[in-house]
C-alpha cells in the first residue's frame, strides 16, 4: 500500500503538535517533517536530540509515522545532522534540492558530485538521500535527472519526483515518471495552474484543482510498482488560518486516496453486501 503524508511546511505558522493533529484528522498515514532553515523548522537540526522524544510522542498520539524529512539545502554540516537524526528517529528519507542554476554545466556537475558524496555518507547512517528536479536549479528536468541517476550509483541515493516542477518545466510528468521510476524513492505531490515558475496560491496547489493530469501520474506510479511515500508539499502557506491549510490537506487526501484506491494501491473499506 502506498502511504500518504503531508510535509509539515504547510502548517509552518503552527506548532508540530497542531500540524500532526490536523494531518491525522485528514486521514493521512504519516508526516514529512520540515527542517527547512529560514522557512519552517518543526525539526531544528541544531537541537534535534532535545526534540526527538517529544516529536515521536506527538506522532504516536496521533497514530502517524515519519515518512521523510525535508532539509532542502545541500549544506553538508546540516545534512550530517539530518542523517544522524533520521537514523535515530526512524525517518528513512531525507529530501533536498539540487542547488545551482539551470543550464550551467559547472553547476550541474558540482551538484552531482555533492549529491554523490552526501549519498555515500547517508549510506553509513542507513538512510536515503533524495533529490528532486527543481525549476531554475541545476537539476531541473528529466534529462538532468537522468544524468544524476547515471552518475550516482549509491544505493542510498534516490529521486524525489515532484510532478509540479516537471510540469512547470514544460514536461508532462505522467510521461516522464516512467523514465526515472526505477530510482524514485519518494514523491512530493501538489497541483498547479499553468506552467509558471511559481506554484501559485495554496488552494490551486490542492490535488485535483490544477492542470496537471494527476490521475495519469498516479496510474503511471502504480503500474510501475512504486511503493514509497507520497507526501503533499504545499509552499506559500503564509498567514493562512488553520482552517485554510487544513482544507487544502483534506481535499488533497480525498483526491489522492480515492484515486489510489481505484488503482488498487490503497486499502478499501468497501464491503459488498449480499
Amino acid at each position: 500500500m502506498i502511504k500518504l503524508g503531508v510535509n509539515s511546511v504547510l502548517f509552518k505558522d503552527f506548532d508540530f503538535a497542531t500540524a500532526a493533529r490536523q494531518i491525522a484528522l485528514c486521514g493521512y498515514d504519516g508526516v514529512e517533517i520540515s527542517a527547512i532553515k529560514g522557512m519552517c523548522e518543526h525539526l531544528e537540526l541544531d537541537r534535534w536530540r532535545e526534540q526527538a522524544g517529544e516529536l515521536r510522542s506527538i506522532l504516536n498520539e496521533n497514530n502517524l509515522e515519519f515518512l521523510s524529512m525535508e532539509v532542502a539545502s545541500l549544506d553538508e554540516d546540516r545534512l550530517a545532522k539530518a542523517f544522524e537524526a533520521g537514523a535515530e528517529m526512524g525517518i528513512p528519507i531525507i529530501n533536498v534540492g539540487p542547488g545551482g542554476k539551470s543550464g550551467d554545466e559547472g553547476d550541474l556537475q558540482q551538484s552531482i558530485e555533492t549529491l554523490y558524496r552526501l549519498s555515500k555518507k547517508a549510506e553509513t547512517y542507513g538512510v536515503t538521500l533524495c533529490v528532486k528536479a527543481h525549476v531554475g536549479n541545476a537539476i531541473y528536468n528529466t534529462p538532468t535527472t537522468l544524468r544524476a541517476m547515471n552518475e550516482i550509483s549509491s544505493t542510498a541515493f534516490g529521486i524525489d519526483m515532484d510532478p509540479s516542477h516537471i510540469y512547470r518545466g514544460n514536461e508532462n510528468p505522467e510521461e516522464e515518471l516512467i523514465r526515472v521510476l526505477n530510482r524514485v524513492k519518494h514523491i512530493h505531490i501538489r497541483d498547479c495552474k499553468g506552467r509558471s515558475t511559481g506554484p501559485g496560491n495554496i488552494s490551486n496547489q490542492a490535488c485535483g484543482r490544477g492542470d496537471i493530469n494527476l490521475y495519469a501520474y498516479c496510474k503511471a506510479m502504480v503500474e510501475g510498482n512504486y511503493s514509497g511515500p507520497v507526501c503533499l508539499e504545499i509552499i506559500g502557506a503564509n498567514q493562512h488560518s488553520l482552517a485554510d491549510v487544513s482544507i487544502v490537506a483534506a481535499e488533497s487526501y480525498g483526491y489522492l486516496n480515492a484515486t489510489l484506491k481505484a488503482l488498487g494501491a490503497r486499502e478499501t473499506n468497501f464491503v459488498q453486501k449480499g
